[in-house]
């Protein structure tokens, strides 16, 4: 049986490396190619190919994976991406995530857990790891249905998917700092999440806020 492809995006050539050779170990993977930033894997899925999953780091020179990401998003959407790095900053994960990737792991994770990630991207085209599904219980977001949101609350949730702060979304809407609090608890409360994480995802996966 054909194995899945994977290119790994990474500037640090020893866990590229190791990473590579794990997921080649891994009965239904295998590394098509490497990449250390964001220009060298736009030349080579033009000389080499699509891979069927893409781990992109973010910290890199040149190209890094916010870029990196948001050039995928226009160029090949249809090629999974899981992101996988040491930044554990909910605004990079946000913006991971608006740029359409498919999943954020940290590089600390277990083996176990990246094969069941990788597995995951094959079969669903995301992966909630850890650092995103504590932000939200996943499958009752996908369930859930929207209509229960109110039109404002629709509102707030497409701005906190954007680079706009709780302040700028305040003004944005003509609504106090305190009103728009009360919006994000409530949500919080009805939506069962913990923070804007999930309040973002919840927003993209009911098609609240298109990526």
């Amino acid at each position: 049986m054909k194995k899945h492809t994977i290119a790994i995006v990474d500037d640090h050539l020893l866990f590229a490396q190791s990473l590579g050779t794990l997921i080649n170990s891994f009965p239904d993977f295998e590394v098509a190619y490497y990449a250390s930033h964001g220009e060298e894997l736009i030349d080579k899925l033009a000389s080499q190919g699509l891979p069927d999953i893409i781990l992109l780091d973010i910290n890199m020179p040149i190209m890094d994976g916010i870029k990196t990401m948001a050039w995928l998003q226009q160029h090949q959407p249809a090629t999974p991406v899981l992101a996988l790095s040491m930044e554990d900053n909910e605004e990079v994960v946000m913006q991971m995530l608006r740029h359409g990737a498919g999943g954020y792991l940290l590089k600390d994770i277990h083996p176990k857990e990246l094969l069941k990630a990788l597995q995951s991207v094959v079969d669903t085209g995301f992966y909630h790891s850890e650092i995103v599904s504590s932000a939200m219980d996943a499958e009752k977001a996908h369930k859930d249905n929207p209509d229960h949101i109110t039109d404002r609350e629709r509102q707030f949730l497409k701005l906190l998917c954007t680079e706009m702060t709780y302040k700028e979304i305040a003004d944005s809407m003509n609504l106090s700092p305190k009103t728009i609090e009360g919006y994000r608890e409530t949500l919080f409360n009805k939506l069962n999440v913990k923070n804007r994480i999930g309040l973002a995802i919840y927003a993209i996966k009911n098609d609240i806020y298109e990526v």
